[in-house]
Order: C-alpha cells, then sequence, then structure tokens
C-alpha cells in the first residue's frame, strides 16, 4: 500500500485542524503547504491547547513566537505561533492580532518553551503577555528605555552607556552623535577619491 501524496496529506489534516479548531479560529488557509490559523486572544490558549492534545494533531513543539509591528492597523501588533507536530513532521502556524495596550494569555502553561519567546516579544515589542510567571527583558538591558522592533523606534535610540573609570560602573547618557551625518546623494560611492570610474559623471579628478 502506497502512502498518499503530500499534498492529500496536508488537505486531509487542514481539514481535520479546521474542524477540532471549529469556534476557535477561522477557516483554515494553506500557504506553502503549510497549515495557517487566525485566531483571537480570548480563544487563543484554548486552540493551543486543542492543537497539542488532539489526537490527530499533536502539535506538540513550540518552535517559536514571532512579533510583528503594523503602525498603521488598528490593532497594531500581530504575534504569530510556530507550531510543529512531530510524529506527522507538519506545521501549523496560528495568528492573533492585538491592539498596543491589550495584553496576550501568556502560552507558558501549554508550552514550557514559551516563556523566553514571550519575554522576547515583550522586550523587542513591547507586547504584554498577561499572567506570564517573569515578563521582563531577556535581550537589551534592564535599564534600557523602549522597544527597539517597533517601527517608530529611532534608529540612533534614546540613550548610549559606557562604563565610566571613576564611578567604577556603566552608566547611561542622553544619544550624542559623535560626528554629524553625512550627506549622501547615492550617485557615487567614491566620493573624495581623486580615482574616476569609467562612466561615473560625478566624479571629477582636481
Amino acid at each position: 500500500m502506497t502512502a498518499a501524496p503530500a499534498s492529500e496529506r496536508i488537505k486531509a489534516l487542514a481539514s481535520h485542524v479546521e474542524t477540532v479548531a471549529k469556534g476557535l479560529a477561522g477557516p483554515v488557509e494553506l500557504h506553502r503547504d503549510e497549515i495557517v490559523l487566525e485566531s483571537t486572544p480570548d480563544n487563543l490558549i484554548r486552540l493551543l491547547t486543542v492543537l497539542r492534545d488532539d489526537d490527530g494533531c499533536r502539535f506538540d513543539q513550540l518552535v517559536d513566537i514571532i512579533g510583528l509591528d503594523w503602525p498603521d492597523r488598528s490593532e497594531r501588533f500581530e504575534v504569530v505561533y510556530l507550531l510543529l507536530s512531530i510524529r506527522l513532521n507538519q506545521r501549523v502556524r496560528v495568528k492573533i492580532r492585538v491592539g498596543e495596550n491589550v495584553a496576550v494569555p501568556t502560552a507558558t502553561g501549554v508550552y514550557s518553551a514559551a516563556n523566553w519567546f514571550e519575554r522576547e516579544a515583550w522586550d523587542l515589542f513591547g507586547i504584554w503577555f498577561a499572567d506570564h510567571p517573569d515578563l521582563r527583558r531577556i535581550l537589551t538591558d534592564y535599564g534600557f528605555e523602549g522597544h527597539p522592533l517597533r517601527k517608530d523606534f529611532p534608529l540612533t535610540g534614546f540613550v548610549e552607556l559606557r562604563y565610566d573609570e571613576e564611578q567604577k560602573r556603566v552608566v547611561y547618557e542622553p544619544v550624542k552623535l559623535t560626528q554629524e551625518f553625512r550627506r549622501f546623494d547615492f550617485l557615487s560611492p567614491w566620493e573624495g577619491t581623486q580615482y574616476v570610474l569609467p562612466g561615473d559623471e560625478k566624479a571629477k579628478a582636481n
């Protein structure tokens, strides 16, 4: 007996997922042979639990939690959960949208791996996870201001740090640019040199 083609297996799994997730998520979408579900913060934990425990799913591994920032949307953030079924060798993506001041329920009770993933999303995006056991920064320093992967976060940041020899500790100071921003017109990477590239209308020999 030969196994069903991969496309048929993923369609059958998608149909099963849609059945068990009824009322907890919208219609299943298939994107590059990967199942995608969109849910809400209120239904998230029940949905993740079903996907983990249902015998036809067994998405027992949380691979990652990803934050996305869409500043122009009324619900600014999108949180994406990447799940893997080791038994079926299949993946599913669960997406939710959440406003800037709306908390997402922590998934640490379903997947212990969510602990650090949620801390990272909080640190870099400012997405709050309600009832998280230890929601604090994980990549930036504890004194860091703001959330650096938000699209409105300035490239220079708000503060810079240095080691102060007199105080014998790291100190924070307002950002000071050591030189003025250069002005680039993007016409030539050789501005200021004496070498003239063939066809370069800007570079001129003195």
